[in-house]
């Protein structure tokens, strides 16, 4: 684990609240999502190579906005989301992660995920892998004004927790989830298993870098 500013400065009285990103970080998704990518694109546009590894440099971020930033007709949205869900028996939970949440969850932190899925997609997702019951809130996108990597949704995480800021982590693995963290004011953490780079990852000025998930677990101790 590497502490670039630490945790319990900005939480003096400890972690109340964890809030985590889905895909990359609880979820294995990435090569359905680059699959149901392709496969839509091969639909709505029409022959040619489709931009997958352009697609894939915008991890953490609604779709919506995703087609925009890379000029693809908004259509394609509803059939990625549903190859995505005809897929979605491929996607498996990041190891350790069931162990992980029933920790945190007994040593009384609060836990949402704040998503760049619709909260419809992200919860079902989470219902289909066991996961939903381990999680007190999920926030989708399509769920707050702004998406990442503005901090509404991480705002509005904190709320559904009763948390502030100062008592509260962020944990991704996109520069739009360390945005949003930061600009929410909560603890960016930088999950290197995800899906992005170590490199860009450690650009994007994360408070905190892990490397496995299970470190997660000494920056939040049993709430007194």
């Amino acid at each position: 684990m590497t502490v670039d500013a630490t945790p319990w400065a900005a939480a003096p009285d400890g972690v109340r609240a964890v809030v985590l990103d889905l895909d990359g970080v609880l979820v294995d998704s990435l090569a359905v999502a680059r699959e149901a990518f392709a496969l839509a694109y091969a639909e709505v546009v029409g022959d040619g190579v489709a931009p997958v590894e352009e697609y894939c440099r915008h991890p953490g971020r609604y779709l919506p906005e995703v087609l925009e930033l890379m000029g693809l007709p908004a259509a394609l949205a509803g059939p990625f989301v549903r190859e995505s869900n005809r897929l979605a028996h491929r996607v498996t939970p990041v190891d350790g992660v069931p162990e992980l949440l029933g920790t945190l969850r007994r040593r009384g932190i609060g836990l949402a995920v704040a998503t760049g899925r619709s909260g419809v997609r992200a919860r079902d997702l989470l219902g289909r892998l066991d996961l939903l019951p381990l999680v007190d809130h999920v926030v989708g996108s399509d769920e707050v004004h702004r998406p990442k990597p503005a901090p509404d949704i991480v705002r509005r995480a904190l709320r559904l927790l009763g948390a502030r800021p100062g008592e509260a982590l962020m944990v991704g693995d996109a520069p739009s989830d360390l945005a949003s963290a930061r600009a929410a004011g909560v603890v960016a953490v930088a999950a290197l298993w995800g899906e992005s780079d170590e490199e860009t990852l450690r650009a994007a000025g994360p408070d905190v870098v892990l490397t496995r998930l299970d470190e997660l677990l000494p920056i939040c101790p049993a709430r007194r």
